[in-house]
Parts: structure tokens; sequence; C-alpha cells
């Protein structure tokens, strides 16, 4: 046991979209700040953009094991870089709607309203936006809530195919919008962008830098100053308190194998909802007896991940568009005619590269694959354009987060399916008339096969330390300070009440910098 002999005003577990933003918004301050991160810097190499190395053989994925509520191992597609997740995601970011924080019907249940509305979260929102150098266009969509501000950087442009799928989609009275983008990158100069719009983005690491995620654009520029200290392979496994129960007092950290003991005034926990939760509960001790800040059984529970299908549209026409993911609809957020309930969100997958096929292709692609090895591969690859459909799943107190001994369960049981399933099949008759209207063939037929996500898939994980005003039921307060542990607070999307249906990094990052504003007023009064 090494015990750390300097005290710091404020311990970051974790360095994603929460920690990393915090750790930006609270560098400036002077405090002594210490980031603790199970991951090392994730590494530039050719490896990074090859599809191969990514999805085949998940490079850079985690090689933990976690147990589904069967008791059957799966290994999770998380990721421990600094930078967490950000380091491979998509880098989509919306806004949730402004209905998204109201209390909603849908077919199967109800979505939990939120304390705090869309105008209390709207100023971070615009500020997120301009630190995550996000590209849009205000206008396009019918959902879009309302702005204090224009987006700070131009929309990424669509490339001809893509526009002609736009131009196709609007012709049949939907809406379709440019999606929300975070990438260092500018359309007017390209002596001033490290994003170079190429073909290996959604679900790569950015080799370039490109791509605005935590670390780039939050830890990074933290580490300039001198009273920030961050320490990488340091894999937070307990939180100890006071004799009284009330404060963290230490930190315990395994590092090298060895147990590090860390202290500090306030301690913010940023794992992601699954592994906050975890910590949380592997924390239990005589005056916490079921777990960390857990008084109101919460802790784990109401764990949500969105209902996510992946749907190639295989077109007889090929697609040669370099960067695809530039388009957005949600006509269908609310549900459409005849169905009067929430459907969900769409939005272009990165591009469907001629390796990930065999592995991350729907089986009906993976399947023509193995008929058509070399160059047959190659073609469908080429005429492929990738959509995500997303449904809001809805939050269910059986669904959570466990820990026995040294094991990890997810218990998940996927609801509002019905919901998902319109979406999915009304999405695909869109395609086939965009095929039609864009493809001068004999035979404009294209192929429109899909596939729903597992377990192993918690990309969106949220809601497993929901915050609100009661301690009864929920596990923190408005400032995401956990009502039972003065000084323990959460700024990752465990404190999500609900999912809504969009992408949910920029609401944490959001969050992330209003939780700053309190703890930067906390840090001054002490």
């Amino acid at each position: 046991m090494i015990i750390n002999d300097q005290h710091y005003d404020l311990i970051i577990v974790g360095t994603g979209a929460g920690g990393g933003t915090l750790a930006y918004k609270l560098a400036p301050t002077g405090k002594r700040i210490l980031i603790l991160e199970r991951g090392d810097f994730l590494p530039k190499e050719n490896e990074n953009w090859s599809a191969t190395e990514v999805f085949q053989k998940e490079r850079y994925h985690t090689h933990q094991q976690w147990y589904d509520q069967a008791g059957e191992s799966f290994r999770p597609q998380t990721n421990y870089w600094v930078g967490g997740n950000t380091k491979v995601y998509g880098a989509a970011l919306l806004r949730m709607r402004e209905r998204d924080f109201e209390e909603v019907k849908h077919e199967d249940g109800i979505s939990t309203e939120w304390s705090l509305k869309y105008k209390d979260f709207e100023p971070y929102y615009t500020e997120a936006e301009k630190l995550y150098h996000v590209h849009g266009r205000q206008g396009n969509d019918p959902t879009e809530p309302p702005r204090s501000q224009e987006y700070p950087l131009p929309a990424v442009g669509h490339e001809t195919r893509m526009q002609e799928i736009c131009d196709a989609i609007s012709q049949q009275g939907l809406h379709p919008a440019y999606l929300p983008l975070g990438l260092k990158l500018s359309q007017r100069d390209d002596n001033q962008n490290d994003c170079i719009r190429c073909k290996t983005c959604d679900g790569f690491p950015c080799h370039v830098d490109g791509k605005a995620d935590a670390e780039v654009v939050g830890i990074s520029p933290s580490l300039t100053f001198p009273n920030v200290t961050l320490k990488t392979n340091a894999k937070v496994v307990r939180l100890h308190t006071s004799p009284s129960g009330g404060e963290v007092k230490a930190v315990e950290a395994e590092i090298g194998g060895q147990s590090h003991f860390f202290f500090s005034d306030i301690v913010v926990l940023a794992c992601g909802a699954i592994n906050s939760a975890a910590l949380l509960l592997s924390s239990a001790n005589g005056l916490h007896p079921n777990g960390l800040a857990n008084s109101s059984d919460l802790v784990g529970r109401n764990f949500m991940k969105h209902l996510i299908t992946a749907v190639v549209q295989l077109s007889p026409v090929p697609n040669p568009a370099i960067f695809q993911k530039t388009i957005c609809v949600n006509d269908f957020y609310w549900g459409e005619l005849g169905f009067d309930y929430p459907m969900g969100h769409i939005q272009n997958t990165g591009n469907i590269l001629e390796d990930m096929i065999p592995t991350e292709a729907p089986p009906l692609l993976a399947f023509l694959a193995k008929l058509m090895p070399g160059f047959g591969l190659k073609q469908l690859a080429e005429h492929a354009t990738g959509w995500w459909v997303q449904t809001e799943d809805l939050p269910d107190p059986n669904n959570r987060v466990r820990v026995e001994g040294s094991k990890l369960y997810v218990d998940y049981n996927p609801n509002n399916l019905e919901a998902h399933d319109r979406l999915i099949h009304r999405w695909t008759d869109v395609l086939k008339v965009v095929d039609r209207m864009t493809t001068n063939t004999v035979f404009p037929r294209g192929i429109y096969p899909y596939s729903n996500t597992p377990i192993r898939v918690v990309a969106n994980q949220s809601g497993t330390c929901r915050f609100g005003e009661d301690p009864k039921t929920s596990v923190l307060d408005l400032n995401c300070r956990t009502h039972d542990v003065d000084n323990l607070y959460i700024v990752d999307s465990s404190f999500f009440p609900s999912s809504s249906a969009v992408s949910p990094a920029l609401t944490i990052i959001a969050n992330a910098l209003r939780v700053g504003e309190h703890l930067i007023e906390r840090l001054n009064k002490s």
C-alpha cells in the first residue's frame, strides 16, 4: 500500500466526455487537480485506420469480461484510453429535443421527466458546441430545439452521392438535416485542418487528431496548467469514506500491481454509466452496506443503452463518397400518422469498408460476402451506405448493473421494441424509394439488410445513477452530487433519468460544463 502525501482539491476519475470536459473547465482555477485514468494514451499508429485491426481484431477494446443476466460472459465494446470512448466515437454531437426533458408517453411505457429542462441546459449546449468544434446548420430539422446562437461552424457538406440521397429523401416530404459533427475541420482553408475527411472516422481512432474527442479538446489543454496532474494506468477500485460515512476521504487505485491511496476535498466520478455504478457498489462498507451513495437502492438501476440497428443500403449504383457520415433524419422522432408514439432518430454511419463486412455487417450482407470473396466483397462495400437507426429505451429498475465479488453483471432486457421495429421498416421503405429515384438502371432495386446491436455494444449507456430532487427516487441532486455523500459527484451519463433517442455525448459534455460552474463556486468557498 502506497499513500500519496499530496492532498488535492479535487480528483476526477475518468477522462471521457464528462471527465475530460470537467478537467478543461476546472484547470484554469489554479486548484490542485488529480485525474486518474485506468488506461493509457491511445498510440498513434498505422493500425488506427485499419478496419481489420479495429473491427475484426478489436485492437482498441478492453479485454475485460462482463456477464449478462444469464451469467454468460462477454467482452464489452468499451475503451479504456485517455479520452475514454470518445477516442473512437463517431463525433455526432446532437442536443436532446426540448420535449425530451418532459415526461413522454411511449408505446411501451413512460420516459421519465427531468427535474431540469432544456432551457437550463441550453447555455451549456452552446458552450459545449464551441468547445468541441461542432459543425451544423439550423433550420432543416423539424424537431430541432430553440438555440440562443447559431452553430459555431458551418455544416459538413454532402459529397455528390450523399447529396443525391439527401435530395431523394426530401422529395418524399421528409426533412433530412446536416448531422452535427465535432471535427477540427475548416472547409474554407485546408491549412487550418486537422480533420482530412477520411473514410475511417466512425468507430476508428483518429490518427491526426482531427476528431474533437475528450483527449484532444479536454485533457491535452488541461495538462498545460501546472496545477493539473494526470496518472494513467491507474484503475480506481474503491472509495473510502470518513468514519461518519458522510464524505469520501480516500480514493484507492491499482497502479503497477500496487494499491495507491489519494486524498482530496472533492471526488468526481466520470467512469461511464456502467463503471461508475460498479465502483459505488464495490465501495460498500458498514455505513453504506448496499454500496456507496445507495440509500435509494437505485445505484446501477435504470440502465439504458438505446435500441440501435445498423441498416445497410446496398444500392444498384456505387457510393464513391469518401466521408459519408453527414445526414440525419428526425421526421419520425415523435411518431408518424397512425402511430402516435416516439419512434426515434436516424443518422449515417461511417463508411462501410471491405474489411468491416465479415464481422460488422448484418448477417445477410456477411452471407453475401462469403459468396463473393475478393473482388465481390469490394463491390459490396463500394455500393453500401450505412445508417444508424436509434430508438429510446425506457428506464426499468430491473435493467441494472450488479457486482458480485469481482464480476460485473449487466442485466438488460430491451423494451420499446415495437416503436423500433416500425422505425426500421419505415426507413427501409424510404431507402427503397431513394434507390428508385437515383438509379438509372433496368433493375433499380437495392438490398437493405440490418442487424441489431447485442449487449456487448454499450456505446450509448446511461441512467445508472439518476439525478433528481428527492433522495428516495434519485442518487444525485441537481448539481450531480450524491445525496448521501457530501463531496462525491458524478459527471458521466449515469445522471440521465431518461435517454432520449439522440446520441448522449453532447448532453454529457454540456452537463459537465454546468456542474463545473457549481464546483468552481464550491472550491472558491473552501
